[in-house]
Order: C-alpha cells, then structure tokens, then sequence
C-alpha cells in the first residue's frame, strides 16, 4: 500500500511540475502576444489619422477619427494588463500589423479619391479590426486559462469595442460607400 501512495505523490508531483512548466510557457506566449498587439495599437494611432484624411465620405472619417481616440484607450488598457502581470509595457514589432498597414497605405495610393478609395479604406480597416479581434479574443482566452481575471475583463472589454469598430465600418461600407463605389465605376466605363 505505501508503494501506491508513494507513487500517486510522485505522479501528483510530476503532474504539478508539467502543469507549472506548461502554465509558464503559456504565460510567455501570452506575454509575447501582448507585446505583439501593443505594437499593432500604436502603429494604428499612425494609420488611422492617413486613412481619415484620405476617406473623403464624412461618416467614414468621424468613425475612423473616434476609432483612432478608442484606440489610444486601448493602449492605456493594454498597459494596465502589463502592470497587472508585473511586467514592463514592451512592443514587439508586429509582422502582421505592419502589413495590413503597408496594404492599408497601397491601396490610398493606387485609387483615386472619392468612393473607391473609401471602399479601399474600409476592407483595410475591417481586416485590421478582424485581426485585432482575432488577437484579443486569443489573449482574454490565455489570460481567463491563466487566472488572470482582471487582465481577462480588460482584453475582453477591448475586443467588443473591435467588434463594434467593425461593425461600424461594414455598415458605413454596406449603406453607402459600396454603392457609391459601384456606380463611380459605372459611371467611368460609360
């Protein structure tokens, strides 16, 4: 009977020591992709201010300029989820955002302005915002695994505000500059 007993603690140790190993490699990951979406909110506070002053449909522009004060916010939140890790706010440059931005700034610059490029606009922002929602979808899910309630309550506070930025631009895009769009087309070909 000592010989089982024994065994159980060793297996308990062992299982408390893989669960340790494995819950520190899923903290570093999560680190790691909040250092990842720092990144990506910053650069958008550079984005967004190009893109608004290239939208020409007002609505497209108030939404982006309120996305643009939303996202300064959600740097202020991303940094109280580091202090709440004791870790230092660091950005690591985010390979994925960079590249939504550098396909945001090429398509401003091969369509005219006018409805095209607002409709160019809003699918480069709405892939922005399904990435970001992607992103803090993944770290509230590590940070409620982790036990990281506050941090969780945070990341999921930003994600429904980019489901809401999404939102608001598939809307602007559905009601009105998608349709005018179309007809610019309709009306150059003739």
């Amino acid at each position: 009977m000592k010989t089982t007993t024994t065994k159980k603690k060793s297996g308990s140790k062992k299982q408390a020591a893989e669960y340790s190993m494995e819950e520190s490699a899923l903290m570093k990951l999560f680190e790691d992709e909040l250092k990842d979406i720092y990144w990506a909110e910053k650069a958008l506070t550079k984005a967004l201010p190009k893109m608004a002053k290239n939208a020409t449909s007002p609505e497209l522009q108030e939404a982006l300029e309120n996305h643009l004060a939303e996202t300064e916010e959600q740097i202020k939140k991303v940094e109280q989820v580091f202090e709440l890790i004791g870790k230092k706010a660091v950005a690591k440059k985010c390979e994925a955002m960079a590249g939504l931005v550098k396909e945001g700034e090429e398509i401003m610059k091969d369509t005219e302005k006018g409805a095209m490029r607002d409709a160019g606009i809003i699918s480069a922002g709405n892939k922005v915002e399904h990435y970001e929602i992607a992103s803090y979808g993944t770290l509230k899910t590590f940070a409620q695994i982790l036990g990281l309630t506050d941090a969780a309550e945070i990341l999921d506070e930003i994600l429904e505000e980019e489901k809401n930025a999404d939102a608001t631009l598939t809307e602007i895009a559905e009601s009105t500059i998608n349709i005018q769009a179309s007809e610019e087309e309709a009306e150059a070909a003739e």
